[in-house]
């Protein structure tokens, strides 16, 4: 199957190595999110063994939402329901990746902020070179809308959940690697053979039985994330009724300090 921002090599061993490329900052577009949700439609029914995302832009992973998208579609985005919409398909489809009942190894070579860092944490195993990764979007007047403020509560706890989305803090990786959030640091150079290596290990396993813990796991872990997916999509929405959104993404572009006081 074609897509428009991804690249799909399979492996020895049945691994599959999925590459995102999505000029010029592999950002979470329309285009991006309809390919990875193709994807899932291909993975569910494959007979791959493991799955490692990548991505082909040296020094970014997944940039996030695409803002300029955002800012210029904020007339349409206005009507209600639209945005909370947007946010229940990015949501969908990363608990699609989350929810395959196959090893999932995300390859952060590069900063995985926002939407990237949601990305990273829908899969099973994140091993990380260079970069930084974090929830950065509180800094733009919003909150993660994909997933993200389920996903790291669930990994890292709530104290330092919310330390890391109110502070939009971005790690390196021995610092992500140190509280949890990736599970080993590597030099950037070795990034790619360390994660294919690690996939052939896991692709040499009983790798149904690891899909069926996975989804024992995924029971005991999200009972409800559905409901905590509701409540983050409709507060993603509310985030631009206050209007700090217009202004930390208007900042952004200006490349300078927002102004969220008064």
């Amino acid at each position: 199957m074609g897509y428009q921002t991804l690249t799909v090599e399979r492996k020895e061993k049945g691994v599959c190595l999925i590459t995102i490329l999505n000029p010029p900052a592999n950002a979470l577009s329309e285009a991006l999110t309809s390919d990875l949700d193709a994807l899932m439609d291909e993975l569910e029914s494959s007979d791959d063994r493991v799955v490692v995302i990548a991505s082909a832009n040296p020094k970014i992973f997944v940039a996030g939402a695409d803002l300029s998208a955002m800012a210029g579609n904020a007339g349409s985005l206005g009507q209600k329901g639209a945005i909370a919409a947007m946010s229940q398909r990015m949501q969908k489809t990363f608990d699609r990746l989350a929810k395959l009942e196959k090893p999932v190894i995300a390859a952060v070579n590069g900063h995985a902020l926002g939407g990237g860092c949601e990305l990273a944490m829908a899969c099973d195993f994140r091993i990380m070179g260079g970069g930084t990764i974090g929830l950065t979007e509180v800094s733009l007047g919003l909150i993660p809308g994909a997933g993200g403020t389920q996903r790291m509560t669930q990994l890292l706890g709530r104290a330092k959940a919310t330390e890391l989305i109110f502070s939009a803090k971005r790690l390196n990786a021995k610092e992500a690697e140190q509280i949890g959030l990736v599970h080993r640091a590597v030099e950037p150079e070795q990034l790619l053979e360390e994660a294919l290596a690690f996939a052939q290990t896991l692709a040499e396993g009983a790798v149904r039985a690891m899909g069926l813990a996975k989804r024992s796991i995924d029971a005991a872990a999200s009972a409800a994330i559905s409901d905590g997916f509701a409540v983050e999509s409709q507060a993603f929405e509310e985030t631009f009724a206050a209007g700090e959104p217009m202004e930390g993404i208007a900042a952004f572009f200006q490349k300078r300090k927002p102004k969220f006081l008064g």
